[in-house]
């Protein structure tokens, strides 16, 4: 990743290179995938970057809401016919496109 110094607002069309780059490595970086460079990298970045800090913020908010609502979600077993019908389902879509 390459480190850009840039500025640009909200309004602007398009984020910069070094944005987009920081843009693909997020979830990568907020799950602690990332090599301690590259982290680095994105934490110097997103410090100087208005726009990406609030995307980054967004991101935490919407990974937090995923998790809650998988918490409280109940999972219910599917009954053995309607098992059997998806099955068979599945291998008529692999037939037409096996041909």
């Amino acid at each position: 990743m390459s480190p850009v110094k840039h500025e640009h607002g909200p309004a602007d069309p398009l984020p910069p290179e070094a944005c987009l780059e920081v843009f693909e490595k997020l979830s990568e970086y907020l799950d602690g995938e990332l090599s301690p460079q590259d982290c680095a990298h994105i934490q110097e970045h997103i410090r100087d970057c208005e726009p990406c800090v609030a995307f980054v913020e967004s991101l935490k908010t919407s990974i937090r809401a995923s998790r809650e609502l998988r918490s409280q979600e109940t999972v219910r077993e599917l009954p053995e016919a309607t098992r059997e019908e998806l099955k068979a389902a599945w291998r008529a879509a692999l037939q037409r496109r096996t041909g």
